[in-house]
């Protein structure tokens, strides 16, 4: 079924120039763009100290998630859709494993953070670019469905353990949501 659905959102690539070049810039520009995102909240004029701590949870969110990703590919060795012929692949090969997706993990890390801590349109909105993101990395060919889903999943769980070790109105939490 993970072949099926992958094989499927795949098969629309090549087909559309336009829509070619929307998926291998999402894929390749996404996350820089969202965490530019989330460096530009820190200025917001809404709620200000509470937008700063959701973006430093939500930064703390992303190093672990990937950082988890990192103690994942230790143990999960699984070849990339495109080598196991089950994709056509538009970008540059990459050099790791599969599983699970940095970009994922990532992205799914941000948006949560800021749901979780109650910023519930941003992270509305971070959700939806986060699944673009995975859509994108699927259509290119570089991932399978469960590498993105799996990476979605480490994400939200880093949000949780970043959000829940980096809390509002310590001192250092002052201190940091105090500059500039």
């Amino acid at each position: 079924m993970d072949d099926a659905i992958t094989q499927w959102i795949n098969s629309a690539a090549g087909r559309s120039a336009l829509l070619d070049t929307i998926m291998i810039s999402i894929t390749q520009y996404g996350v820089p763009f969202l965490v530019l995102i989330v460096a530009l909240q820190w200025w917001s004029q809404h709620d200000r100290l509470h937008v700063r701590h959701t973006c430093i949870a939500a930064g703390l969110s992303f190093f672990i998630g990937l950082g988890l990703n990192q103690i994942i590919l230790l143990f999960v060795h699984r070849v990339r859709p495109y080598d196991g012929s089950v994709s056509h692949l538009m970008v540059s090969r990459s050099s790791d494993w599969s599983f699970p997706s940095d970009h994922a993990t990532a992205t799914f890390a941000i948006a949560s953070a800021f749901l979780l801590l109650g910023l519930k349109w941003r992270g509305l909105a971070f959700l939806a670019a986060a699944f673009l993101v995975c859509l994108s990395r699927i259509y290119v060919g570089t991932h399978y469905f469960t590498d993105v889903l799996g990476g979605a999943v480490t994400g939200v769980l880093a949000a949780a353990a970043g959000c829940g070790l980096y809390w509002k109105g310590t001192r250092f939490d002052q201190l940091i949501t105090g500059i500039l």
